[in-house]
């Protein structure tokens, strides 16, 4: 291992990474993905043109390790970023090494994205402990995911509940939703205020969500062709809100998906190159488009229940989410 010696002490020298890289099928295609263009570079491969570049990982997470270059070694003879931080856990510092042991604690990545990503939250650590105790094959670690994303480029996404006064509002202007949850709960919701208190808020919200979430194929098919009939209709005489014009692209991505209804109850959020969004634990999100740089915790623990082929977990999303809600922008 290479070393300096800088004031009498050793120094470890940088070291050069082979990164790995997720072709999601969300991901931006050939060379419009920054993650493609970054991929190419830092592994000396050419561009696949039709293939898409979602994420580019580095760090020592087994769903897509690192490797560390040596010189005089070819590729197959690379080692894992993991194995040689444990040969040499003086790099991470003693602070790190007594809070996680020989474990590189975050994951960084390089995301980008054409189309949606699912509606999603990652758990909180006992939570994360549970579901890879009973399902090893789709919760991969034991790891909670707090993850932070910094905009590259203009960026969307939905992020955690809206306020109690566009809740509200959400009832009045999409009733589709207003007549599947059925006039109880809607005029529930409708009378509720502040001073009811936030858990009460809370218990609405949760139930509300989880019918629509658990609601059968054929049902949310009609609530979103029923939205679909009627903006397009007030299209000709008003022009859209950018929620609405958001949730019509979301159907041509995933037709008649219960995220594409479901995304009204979620704060659309827009950040420019160098602002930034915090997702903690058990709070609802998806990533709608754009390029960004992503930090978390080494966890790729992802609890979907929308815009997503891949296998949904609606029980558990709906059961783990906190329903805070948060007015943006902050």
């Amino acid at each position: 291992m290479e070393k300096e010696v800088v004031n009498g002490m050793k120094k470890h020298l940088p070291q050069k990474l082979r990164c790995s890289v997720q072709h999601y099928d969300w991901g931006k295609i050939g060379e419009q993905s920054e993650v493609a263009r970054l991929f190419s570079l830092n592994s000396g491969l050419g561009i696949e043109a039709d293939k898409p570049y979602a994420e580019l990982w580095m760090g020592t997470h087994e769903s897509g390790p690192s490797f560390v270059v040596e010189s005089g070694k070819t590729d197959a003879e690379y080692v894992t970023l993991n194995s040689w931080i444990s040969e040499n856990p003086s790099v991470l510092g003693e602070k790190v090494v007594k809070e996680w042991g020989n474990n590189l604690p975050f994951l960084f990545k390089v995301l980008s994205i054409a189309k949606a990503l699912s509606i999603q939250a990652h758990p909180d650590k006992e939570l994360a402990r549970a579901l890879h105790k009973s399902h090893p094959s789709l919760y991969k670690d034991d790891n909670h995911k707090p993850e932070m994303a910094l905009a590259l480029t203009k960026f969307e996404a939905l992020c955690g509940f809206v306020s109690l006064q566009e809740f509200k509002d959400v009832l009045c202007s999409v009733p589709e939703i207003a007549e599947f949850v059925g006039n109880v709960d809607a005029d529930q919701v409708l009378r509720i205020n502040e001073q009811n208190g936030e858990e009460k808020i809370k218990a609405v919200l949760r139930s509300i969500f989880t019918q629509l979430m658990s609601a059968d194929k054929d049902a949310v098919a009609e609530m979103v062709n029923k939205m679909k009939t009627r903006l397009t209709l007030e299209k000709k005489v008003r022009q859209l809100t950018d929620k609405e014009e958001m949730v019509l692209e979301l159907d041509k991505q995933y037709p008649n998906d219960v995220g594409v209804i479901s995304a009204f109850l979620l704060n659309y959020v827009k950040l420019n190159p160098g602002e930034a969004l915090y997702l903690g634990a058990n709070e609802p999100h998806a990533y709608l488009s754009g390029e960004c740089i992503e930090c978390m915790a080494t966890s790729d623990n992802v609890v979907r229940a929308g815009l997503t082929p891949k296998l949904r977990d609606v029980p558990t999303l709906c059961s783990m989410l906190t329903y805070k809600q948060v007015v943006f922008p902050l």
